[in-house]
């Protein structure tokens, strides 16, 4: 599609709620562990240096936001990327700021 065609303004409401979930360091290194699987809560911390409340929130909003979706398993809450066009998206913009470094 070519944006120049796009006349709906939801479309880039839209956009920008999705830019703005992701817009904190933080929800794009929670993405990059879960673009290979659901993880648990006690996985991604031990991949990522944050404390257990800051985690549960940046989740929270990536859930909210209905870029993570996640299950119960016993005691342990697994989360797992919902739209794969956020992985591709996600992946793009980080491999090209590695790039321009």
């Amino acid at each position: 599609m070519n944006a120049e065609v796009i006349d709906d303004d939801r479309v880039y409401e839209n956009a920008a709620e999705l830019f703005k979930a992701m817009a904190a360091p933080m929800r794009l290194r929670i993405i990059s562990a879960l673009c290979n699987g659901e993880k648990n809560v006690s996985e991604l911390l031990s991949s990522i240096e944050t404390t257990q409340p800051n985690m549960s929130q940046h989740l929270n909003t990536l859930y909210q936001a209905g870029i993570l979706g996640r299950r119960r398993e016993g005691v342990s809450i697994y989360y797992y990327i919902t739209n794969e066009k956020v992985v591709q998206m996600c992946r793009s913009v980080c491999l090209q700021m590695a790039i321009e470094d």
